[in-house]
């Protein structure tokens, strides 16, 4: 602030005189602050939470054996039954038999088990081969039942440098109304990584998870195809 002094009289005292606000300098504060919050939520981050992971999801399969029968039945499939360090958002990894990690940032787009159910339900569309199917919470009148275990889904470091995806899943197809399991099979696959990236991580999980899910759509419907026809 500056005095300024009139030059109407001996008695005129100084008075103060603030500065008025440069414009051009306000307007560009405010414009440094919005950008720094539109760049913040560009990186996701969280106040008080950090950054959000990446998300993940995985590919339902679509080739199949072309001589695979073409079924009139319908089928409804049941969230795979898992253990607490699998039914999660969070990717897992092993170090040891005994030990459970998470990769850290990166996250299924959904629970493991309905990740793995909604990629089920869309093979079998894929394939082409059947009526109707479906999950369990619909309301659609099931001729067959498909229970699932979901045993090992995990990135394991207990054999060298690159890691290994291990997926198995143990499927039991139940006739209805009897409720009777008319098969059960263990299907089983491990990938090893072409890197210690996430990416490659995420891509081994697609292949390994695409193997199983191929043989299971056809052990399926080759199984419930024959148990219909005898019926």
């Amino acid at each position: 602030m500056k005095y300024v002094n009139k030059d109407i009289g001996d008695r005129d005292r100084p008075r103060l005189v603030w500065p008025r606000p440069d414009r051009r300098r306000l307007l560009r504060a405010t414009m440094t602050l919005l950008l720094a919050g539109a760049l913040a939520a560009c990186e996701g981050v969280v106040p008080g939470r950090g950054p959000l992971p990446d998300l993940y999801r995985l590919t339902p399969k679509s080739t199949f054996a072309a001589d695979l029968p073409t079924v009139e039945w319908q089928l409804l499939l049941e969230p795979a039954l898992t253990n607490a360090s699998i039914d999660t958002t969070r990717i897992g990894l092993q170090r040891s038999a005994t030990s459970v990690e998470y990769y850290a940032r990166a996250s299924w787009s959904d629970r493991a088990p309905q990740m793995i159910q909604t990629l089920m339900i869309e093979s079998f569309e894929n394939s082409e081969r059947i009526v109707a199917v479906g999950r369990d919470s619909i309301a659609l009148r099931a001729d067959y039942i498909l229970k699932t275990d979901l045993r090992e889904f995990q990135a394991e470091y207990m054999g060298g440098p690159k890691p290994r995806i291990h997926v198995t899943l143990i499927a039991r197809l139940v006739k209805m109304p009897r409720r009777a399991i008319v098969g059960s099979k263990k299907f089983e696959t491990v990938i090893e990584a072409r890197a210690d990236t996430m990416e490659a991580i995420i891509e081994a999980f697609d292949i390994a998870l695409g193997k199983v899910l191929k043989r299971l759509v056809e052990w399926t419907l080759i199984t419930g195809q024959d148990t219909w026809n005898q019926s």
